[in-house]
């Protein structure tokens, strides 16, 4: 697969989602912001939807560090609300239940939105459990073994990547989760053949690897290991009292894997390569190799956030 590197690198991102793919393109030069979902339908047409906002960015997305907290959260609620779109085009909703009728005979519209916001609580809440208070609780119960704080919080921190790689491969194996992950790897093979200034043909993206260093997977490890080196100043007096200060630290550590990840993704060198090896081990799970009728609807997402000028899309 091609590998050489030209050295443009674009701020075009985009995320997987239900038969489908995302493409965002935050051109702050410009003072646009694109964003394109594309869908494979039941019928097998491309249905392609497509927002654009004018203006610059506010001064919260621009300063280092603290650009990464708000740029985190824009991106989970944007993506979350992409893929509960996608779901709905591609046909894939799940039978509604009593319940929900019930819901919707007294809300109206708003009930949608009501569940939508629900899920998406519980599912914040389950993901803090699982990577926050059970690598926590369980650390803990080493502590007559253990004395050290920082030994704690390395283990705690081996404990929680665990848990991700193994979730990561649990559900890989599911059907719909394979193809969300080809997606994936549509997805970033369209980006690389962007980058490389190639026409955006399915033969050219097919080329390309399906690996890269700015993917979301790479992010959610980087934050893994830099939380092991902040939360090491937290107490473990109280499982409690940790528990709550790391959900206080968790925005300095998400600022500070954005910036590293961002660096990574700017720049080529030994120390990037170093840092981005493990997360792009990890895309081996989240991605796998597309189809052609794949690449086309991550072709037809991207085509749609492209700007006239090239220079505007430089990262």
């Amino acid at each position: 697969m091609k590998q050489e590197n030209t050295g443009f690198k674009t701020s075009i991102g985009g995320q997987a989602v239900m038969e489908g793919v995302m493409m965002r393109g935050d051109f702050s030069a410009a003072g646009v912001d694109k964003c394109a979902l594309a869908v494979r339908k039941p019928d097998g047409e491309i249905a392609l939807e497509y927002t654009e906002k004018q203006g610059k960015k506010p001064w919260c997305r621009r300063v280092p560090f603290v650009r990464g907290i708000f740029n985190f959260v824009s991106m989970l609620t944007l993506g979350y609300r992409m893929l509960m779109r996608s779901v709905e085009l591609s046909g894939n909703e799940a039978e509604t239940s009593e319940f929900e009728k019930k819901m919707q005979e007294k809300m109206g519209d708003k009930a949608s939105a009501l569940f939508s916001a629900l899920t998406f609580i519980i599912s914040m809440a389950l993901a803090l459990g699982l990577f926050m208070f059970l690598p926590a609780a369980i650390s803990s119960l080493l502590r007559p073994l253990i004395r050290s704080g920082i030994g704690l919080t390395a283990v705690e921190g081996i404990i929680k990547i665990a848990i991700f790689v193994a979730y990561l491969a649990i559900i890989s194996h599911l059907k719909e989760i394979r193809r969300l992950f080809e997606y994936h790897g549509a997805e970033h093979k369209t980006i690389f053949c962007y980058e490389h200034d190639q026409e955006l043909t399915v033969e050219n993206v097919m080329r390309f690897q399906r690996f890269h260093p700015r993917c979301g997977t790479s992010f959610l490890l980087i934050v893994l290991v830099i939380s092991i080196l902040v939360f090491s100043v937290v107490t473990w007096d109280s499982l409690i009292m940790r528990v709550l200060l790391k959900l206080i630290l968790l925005p300095v550590v998400v600022g500070a894997a954005y910036e590293v990840i961002r660096f990574a993704g700017r720049h080529d060198n030994l120390f990037t390569r170093i840092i981005s090896a493990p997360g792009l081990c990890l895309q081996r799970l989240t991605t796998r190799e597309p189809d052609a009728s794949e690449i086309e609807v991550a072709i037809a997402a991207m085509k749609a956030v492209i700007p006239e000028n090239r220079a505007d899309a430089a990262y």
